[in-house]
């Protein structure tokens, strides 16, 4: 980069970074310096150019926050003006006994050209147009935003969570719910920030009806008293100038009072059109609404006395326009016939062969009939989408390719029914209306909201099926809100990572070698078949997936495996080192960045117990009588509702030695209990025993 780009770029910054300073300044600096009567033309020119540019930004926006510093605009506008009002004030007063002129073409233009010349004429319009921004769009510019401000910091946790829903669903990824999370943010900002800027235009309208009559007052009283004008001669000029300083402020304000209502009260879509483009989609998309006014205006301009030529003129473009839309609509919806093919023959059927039997799908997904546009990319279905994003982000999480995911329809379920098969087998169903969307109740709300009460297919929180347009409603008050593909495509989610062990196989950790053989070659060839067969690798990665272990560290896996095997070659143990192995990483799955691992134990005296009822037992089991496993679960499920509510992860640190024994007793009666090892905990880790659970509970 050579030196004049550098200079030029220098310049660039200073001009981005001082223009908005000066030009604030420069406003203060108007309150109090006396201005020509020729800067007072640009001024109150640039004033009106500026509220039209703003007017058209809001016009021509996609959405509210495409325009997001509206709110800072709306007041350095406001200040502008105010500016321009002092200083016209000023020179009105100070020279207006000198004529219209005096206080520059443009306040003479507006005082001779617009109102006429006619003082009371003056009046009557500024007092129409202080009446329409003052009492229509500015105060109902203010409710709207007002309302849109609450309604938008109410709904952030329900718009938050199903973020989190969506990103959990591997419908997003981290980076796009980042966005997502920014852009919600921002949106509270922006209407948060608009409530207040409503109040400046509120104020503006207010202070332009103070400086009216304290112009008119002062200009009576320094006309007669100083310039010995007669009461009619100072009436004349300086209710004329006023009106003019008056009328050329509050039309500028008028268009920025009525930008604020637009921006305020537009409604973003989904397919982010400009205010245009929506009212033509919107209000000119049905050919009866049109067709009905035109017989209805035609009537009309058919009775006598009525002017016919315009009603009837009008009736007849109505007319036309329905009569065109409905021909454009019947042409988009025209389908071809099918013509059959007469040069196919009908053929015997072929010999049953081996391809006749079909293989068991190790993953699919079966949906009643009202479901199938759900899955049809043609009729804008977004369950295959949604369902990738699932494969994609689990497979990444768990650290293996989850097979693909087969959705075929089912006619022997329910309309709204689907269900989710693993190896042909029934895993897991529901029941969804693809027009609808669900309002989950995350555990606290503020309200009830009317619908179809039913329970959300993957966790069982209450839930209720709402109309699309009840969104809004339902995440103002607390629900996290998500639409019906969401619903299937969560539900796929969890089941695949509850029966992750399942799907992993023989050809998985293959793959899972031959792929790691690319960077450690040595390390895998003398672990498998040499130490360690391909079936016991199998055995110990399907054991890490069951009890919610991410095998993505292949590398330190096989590593622990080749130090290990030596050792013993049972299955069961070398899980036991190779979780040790992995401690940190199922730590950090566990609490994230948290220094501190907060912990239930047992008492020593029952820790001794089970120890002893491991020798003897068959091999996973614990050899104790039910009542006191009973109680340990109760004790256990009330210790970790307390860690939940409060924030946290509930683990229980127990002796390496019946560490997967309780993980198999309580895997599936306490699936939010992660139970941990002393051999696991990494020495950097801080334990804090939060909970000691004994022998009597």
């Amino acid at each position: 980069m050579d030196f004049t780009q550098i200079t030029n770029k220098i310049k660039a910054n200073l001009n981005s970074s001082l223009g908005v300073p000066i030009a604030v300044l420069a406003l203060l600096g108007m309150v109090t310096i006396p201005l020509p009567t020729f800067l007072l033309d640009v001024f109150f020119t640039f004033n009106i150019a500026l509220s039209l540019v703003v007017l058209m930004v809001t016009l021509y926006a996609k959405r509210p926050l495409d325009f997001a510093v509206f709110p800072t605009i709306i007041l350095l506008a406001t200040l502008f003006r105010l500016s321009l009002n002092i200083a016209s004030t000023r020179v009105i007063l100070l020279e207006g006994h000198n004529g219209g002129a005096s206080a520059g073409q443009v306040i003479e233009a507006f005082g001779e050209f617009v109102i006429g010349g006619n003082f009371a004429v003056g009046l009557v319009v500024f007092a129409i147009l202080v009446v329409i921004n003052f009492v229509v769009i500015t105060k109902g510019a203010g409710r709207v935003a007002e309302v849109s401000a609450r309604f938008t910091l109410d709904s952030m946790p329900g718009k938050q969570m199903a973020i989190d829903a969506d990103l959990n669903a591997g419908l997003i990824t981290q980076e796009e719910a980042q966005v997502r999370r920014s852009e919600i943010a921002t949106e509270a900002d922006f209407y948060g920030s608009m409530d207040g800027a409503s109040k400046f235009v509120r104020g503006d309208a207010v202070a332009g009806i103070l400086i009216l009559f304290i112009n008119l007052i002062g200009g009576f009283a320094i006309g007669v008293g100083q310039h010995d004008l007669s009461f009619s001669d100072a009436a004349e000029v300086y209710t004329l100038l006023t009106l003019g300083d008056g009328l050329v402020a509050q039309i500028p304000a008028l268009l920025l009072s009525t930008a604020t209502a637009i921006i305020v009260t537009r409604v973003t879509g989904s397919d982010k059109k400009d205010m245009g483009e929506q009212m033509q989609m919107q209000m000119f998309s049905s050919p009866k609404a049109l067709g009905t006014t035109a017989g209805i205006v035609g009537f009309m301009g058919l009775i006598p006395g009525m002017p016919n030529l315009a009603f009837l003129a009008f009736a007849s473009v109505a007319g036309g326009g329905a009569y065109l839309i409905y021909k454009q609509q019947k042409s988009l919806t025209k389908v071809e016939p099918v013509i059959p093919d007469d040069t196919e023959t009908e053929s015997k059927p072929a010999d049953l062969s081996w391809d006749d039997v079909q293989a068991v799908d190790v993953l699919g997904l079966e949906v009643g009939y009202r479901l199938i546009p759900m899955v049809d990319q043609a009729q804008n279905g977004q369950l295959l989408d949604r369902v990738k994003g699932v494969r994609r982000k689990v497979s990444q999480e768990l650290g293996f390719l989850v097979p693909p995911v087969h959705i075929r329809d089912n006619l022997d379920l329910k309309p709204n029914q689907y269900r989710v098969m693993l190896m042909g087998v029934p895993s897991g169903e529901g029941e969804v209306f693809p027009d609808k969307d669900l309002a989950i109740n995350p555990g606290q709300v503020f309200g009830e909201i009317s619908g179809v009460a039913t329970k959300d297919p993957t966790f069982g929180l209450d839930a209720v099926w709402i109309a699309n347009s009840d969104q809004d409603q339902a995440q103002a008050l607390g629900y996290t809100v998500v639409d019906a593909s969401t619903v299937v495509a969560t539900h796929v989610s969890q089941l695949v990572q509850d029966y992750a062990y399942e799907l992993l196989g023989h050809d998985e950790t293959q793959q899972l070698l031959d792929k790691l053989k690319v960077s450690s070659p040595k390390l895998v060839e003398e672990l498998v078949p040499d130490k360690l067969p391909l079936a016991t690798v199998v055995r110990i990665l399907q054991n890490l997936l069951q009890e919610k272990v991410s095998i993505r560290d292949m590398r330190t896996i096989l590593e622990t495996l080749t130090e290990k095997a030596a050792t013993t070659q049972d299955s069961s143990e070398l899980t036991i080192y190779v979780r040790t192995a992995l401690g940190r990483s199922i730590i950090q799955d566990i609490v994230g960045q948290d220094e501190e691992l907060k912990v239930i134990t047992l008492d020593p005296s029952l820790e001794q117990i089970l120890l002893q009822a491991t020798q003897g037992a068959p091999e996973g089991q614990l050899a104790i009588e039910p009542g006191l496993a009973e109680r340990l679960h109760t004790t256990l499920k009330e210790e970790s509702q307390k860690l939940e509510l409060a924030g946290q992860s509930a683990v229980l640190l127990v002796a390496p030695q019946i560490r997967s024994q309780l993980a198999r007793l309580f895997r599936y009666s306490l699936p939010t209990l992660y139970i941990l090892a002393y051999s696991e905990v990494p020495e950097n880790r801080q334990i804090s025993v939060v909970a000691s659970v004994g022998q009597g509970g």
